[in-house]
């Protein structure tokens, strides 16, 4: 009795057990759930990639004079070493350290040669002396941060390459910096303020702060000195690159009697372009004043997605990327899409801001960046210095180089408007 209960026991323990062919058979379905769950990633990634792309190429080029089909935002790279660059970066009087690349130390210079090619048409060759015509006794801001800075002094450099020495100055006061061409009595600024509505990031130095808060109601400390101006370029998004922001209601000069709340990203974000798009309702002469919005200009801090090594970034990168229809993850179409919604409103309203969308096409040029070619503010540490990549710059861009494009796009306008 004992001996045949122990073989039920056994031969129950032995149908537990699972087979040989049991075990294949599980692990087979194991690696085919796997590859499912794989091919389903790659195809939502492909599938956000190619939406990405389209989103960022969306922004139709009317510009009487061009194929109503011509979309200038929307092409490839080419490389022209003839016809480019349009200044040289040791000619330029006004350059800026932080762009200069070739100053620095940088060697493979191809960055400076590339040639943007919108598909169905051509991108009107600049002439600094036609723009600085249109520019006769009138103002040209650029409001915004370092990258619209970036971008103010790529026109100072176009412009500044058809003017002699005694003609042409530049001043700095504060927040504004202004470049003059005397003869044409035309001025071309640049005006401090990266997050458009009043910040404590709002000084031109000392703007470093890790607790960043804004007042987004308010915006006339910044506006009165655009109010004239017969151009204005806005941009901002760099700096609102974090999760919430700290808002206040009060003022700067008495802290203490404000109220303080965290309003997270992108709501913040809408309720200051809502002021600045309040402002601009109000205060521009339509008749007079021009409007453009800068899109966001991407980094290249992931190499991977690009398909380089993980943990890299810019650094050591000499080729743009190729594939058309690739889309990082430097730029946020959420942010994009709160730009959208607010132009749109001030358009019903019979208010037009042109938007010039240099996402995607700055997005192909991983190799654009300073990386570690230009003066850095704080002392490299030795430390910083055996890992290169550590410290490199991949957010702004060397000049002659890719923010020359982005003016060659507004001139594109103005010389049409």
């Amino acid at each position: 009795m004992a001996k045949k209960q122990k073989q039920q026991q056994q031969h129950q323990v032995m149908q537990q057990v699972p087979s040989v062919g049991g075990i294949r058979s599980s692990f087979q379905s194991l690696v085919a759930l796997l590859i499912a769950i794989l091919v389903v990633a790659t195809i939502y990634i492909r599938q956000s990639n190619e939406q990405l792309f389209q989103y960022w190429t969306t922004y139709d080029k009317t510009i009487s004079g061009l194929s109503s089909s011509c979309n200038l935002f929307a092409g490839k790279w080419v490389f022209d070493n003839r016809s480019y660059p349009l200044y040289k970066e040791k000619e330029c009087t006004f350059m800026s350290d932080q762009l200069a690349c070739e100053k620095f130390g940088r060697k493979d210079l191809n960055y400076q040669f590339w040639r943007w090619q919108p598909h169905q048409c051509d991108l009107p060759r600049f002439n600094a002396t036609a723009l600085l015509e249109k520019l006769r006794n009138k103002r040209l801001v650029y409001v915004g941060d370092s990258l619209n800075r970036n971008q103010w002094v790529s026109m100072v450099c176009l412009v500044g390459s058809v003017i002699s020495p005694t003609f042409k100055t530049i001043h700095n006061n504060g927040s504004i910096n202004i470049f003059k061409a005397i003869e044409y009595n035309a001025t071309i600024e640049f005006y401090w303020s990266p997050l458009l509505v009043e910040s404590n990031s709002d000084d031109p130095i000392s703007h470093r702060v890790p607790d960043r808060i804004v007042r987004v109601q308010a915006i006339e400390k910044h506006a009165r000195h655009w109010t004239d101006a017969d151009y204005l370029v806005f941009n901002t998004y760099l700096w609102w690159r974090r999760r919430q922001m700290k808002v206040l209601w009060g003022s700067f000069e008495s802290p203490e009697d404000g109220v303080y709340k965290a309003v997270k990203l992108p709501r913040v974000y809408e309720m200051a372009l809502q002021t600045w798009a309040q402002w601009l309702e109000v205060h521009v002469d339509r008749n007079k004043t021009q409007l453009f919005f800068m899109s966001m200009s991407p980094t290249h801090q992931k190499a991977n997605k690009w398909g380089g090594i993980k943990g890299e970034n810019c650094y050591s990168e000499t080729e743009p990327v190729t594939e058309e229809g690739y889309a990082g993850d430097g730029a946020s179409p959420r942010m994009m899409h709160v730009v959208d919604s607010v132009l749109g409103e001030l358009k019903t309203r019979g208010l037009n801001v042109q938007m010039i969308n240099i996402t995607q096409l700055s997005d192909y040029r991983k190799e654009g960046h300073p990386s570690i070619y230009r003066k850095h503010w704080e002392t490299i540490t030795e430390e910083q210095l055996l890992n290169p990549k550590n410290y490199s710059d991949c957010i702004h861009w060397c000049l002659p180089g890719v923010p020359d494009v982005w003016n060659e796009l507004l001139y594109a306008y103005i010389l049409e408007l």
